[in-house]
């Protein structure tokens, strides 16, 4: 339930808020290219392990793979990197800033911060509580284009209890925010042009 209210509820507001004449351009923008970049970047390639890992269906349980069947795992994860993710941590990291939309104007490091520490801590989250049983020691991910260390360089991070977090989970949402602040300020801009 927590995959597929994190893929489609963002869909739903979305919409309100288009039917409501109060959605920017901007932010269709950064939703749809943050989806393409999450899927094409990583989704796609832990799905279904394209070079050097294991598919999805094989690194975790028989009950999530009926309730999130493995064709569309990717669009699942995809959706609700762009919208819960990627927007949610646009849209808190202009509220603990003082603006929804200022702040991504130009470079700020406090901006970046805390951007960064939403995109790590939510998938630090995910890898503990919500995926653990697919990312654990010895279920191998896929090289990925945002996950350019693949399994061979995968060194555990740290453990609690049971569940592991390694360098190889946490890439794709290192390298993706500051993709994700750069385009934000470059659709920004494009739309106060």
């Amino acid at each position: 339930m927590v995959v597929y209210t994190a893929a489609i509820l963002p869909i739903i507001i979305l919409i309100n808020l288009y039917l409501k004449d109060q959605l920017s351009p901007s932010t269709l923008k950064i939703y749809f290219t943050t989806f393409i970049l999450c899927a094409l970047g990583w989704e796609l390639w832990f799905t279904y392990g394209v070079y050097a890992g294991d598919p999805v269906d094989i690194r975790r349980s028989d009950v999530l793979n009926q309730f999130i069947p493995k064709h569309i795992n990717w669009l699942m994860n995809s959706l609700a990197d762009a919208g819960t993710i990627s927007l949610g941590g646009i849209i808190l990291t202009g509220k603990l800033m003082g603006s929804d939309r200022t702040v991504f104007n130009q470079w700020n490091a406090g901006v970046f911060l805390i951007l960064l520490a939403w995109c790590i801590g939510q998938n630090i989250f995910v890898e503990m509580f919500l995926y653990f049983d697919q990312l654990s020691i010895g279920k191998d991910l896929s090289w990925a284009p945002l996950a350019p260390t693949g399994p061979w360089i995968n060194p555990v991070l740290f453990q609690f209890d049971d569940r592991t977090i390694t360098l190889h989970g946490q890439i794709p949402w290192l390298l993706m925010t500051p993709i994700l602040y750069k385009i934000t300020m470059y659709f920004q801009s494009e739309e106060l042009d």
